[in-house]
This record gives C-alpha cells, sequence and structure tokens, in this order.
C-alpha cells in the first residue's frame, strides 16, 4: 500500500520560532513519525517549517516532503523538499497541493483559503489549527457549506485541532473513512 500524503499548508511568510512555526514543524514531525508523506507548495513560511519538521523525524527517508511548486524552476523550492515538482501553474497549483490523503491548515491568507477549499470540494479530510491567527481558525470545526460530502460521517467538518497529537488522533480514527475521489462535477441531478 502507498503510504499517505498529507498536505500542510499555511502563511507563506512567518517567523522562525513562532508559534505558527512551532505547530507546522510538530505537525509534519508527527506525521512523518507516523508514516505518512508531507506535501505543500514547498516555498518558505509554514511550508518550510513543515519541511524541517518532517526531516526531523527519526523515521524520516528521502522522499518524505514533496513540493508543488508554483513555477517553473524546481529551485524555488526550500531546501527540505526531497522532491520538487515545478507547475508553472502559479495560483492554480493550489488544488494540486489540496488533492492529498487530508489537508492540515496552520493559519493562512487567501492562498491557504483556496487550498481548504478545493480540499473540500475534493472531499479530502481537512484539519485546522484553532489556535493561530488567520484562516485555519477561522474555518475550524465549521463546514463550509451544507452539501453532504460523506452520509456515513454526520458530523463531517473542517476539524479544529491544537496540537500535532489531536491531528495525529484524528488522522488515525477518521482518515480511513475520507475515501471518495473526486470524479468532476455532476452535470446531471
Amino acid at each position: 500500500m502507498r503510504r499517505r500524503i498529507v498536505s500542510i499548508v499555511g502563511d507563506a511568510f512567518i517567523e522562525p520560532g513562532s508559534l505558527k512555526y512551532k505547530m507546522a514543524y510538530e505537525a509534519a514531525k508527527a506525521l512523518v513519525d507516523h508514516g505518512y508523506r508531507v506535501q505543500s507548495g514547498g516555498l518558505r513560511g509554514v511550508m518550510e517549517a513543515a519541511f524541517a519538521g518532517a526531516h526531523a523525524s527519526d523515521k524520516y527517508r528521502e522522499g518524505d516532503t514533496v513540493a508543488i511548486v508554483p513555477g517553473f524552476d524546481p529551485n524555488d523550492a526550500n531546501e527540505y523538499a526531497d522532491i520538487a515538482i515545478p507547475t508553472g501553474l502559479d495560483l492554480y497549483r493550489n488544488v494540486i497541493v489540496a488533492n492529498a490523503s487530508a489537508v492540515v491548515a496552520i493559519g493562512g491568507g487567501g492562498g491557504t483559503l483556496a487550498e481548504i477549499s478545493n480540499a473540500w470540494a475534493l472531499k479530502r479530510m481537512v484539519l485546522a489549527f484553532n489556535n493561530v491567527e488567520g484562516w485555519s481558525a477561522k474555518v475550524a470545526d465549521t463546514r463550509l457549506d451544507q452539501r453532504i460530502r460523506y452520509e456515513e460521517i454526520p458530523d463531517d467538518r473542517i476539524y479544529g485541532v491544537s496540537s500535532a497529537e489531536e491531528m495525529i488522533e484524528l488522522l488515525e480514527e477518521r482518515l480511513d473513512k475520507y475515501n471518495i475521489t473526486h470524479k468532476g462535477i455532476p452535470t446531471n441531478r
């Protein structure tokens, strides 16, 4: 079975040592500790902190960090990116970032909100840190719309978390239920 990939999304510019940096670092480290790979837009901020955390795991191995780079140059990816996929899609690459087994949001602005929205539309499991400023706190424990994404998950929502431990607990408990892949926009009812 393929190892699952979890995307971490959030602010492109953060201070090293800030709460957002710490949350991204710890979240990615915990993901790799539990056998996941980590994907992001591959640039700076939360993305770089996440990849640094992934590399800090005792279970880290080459290929555990995947950067979906907005431009054409793979060298734009941060130093912790093992695999850099240059898309040339600029903002439109956000849907690729969002098409992972799950998406974890840490803070973030408009780009992060787009990734959260794309993940929701793609029926992915979405987790959002509720203890940092930005879109993740605003959407934590909400539904983006009223569509029924999973009949068998009556409490389906963007799951609010405040620690890597909570994130892992929810992933381990619920990720297998999020098993539908997007088949395109329905053209009939």
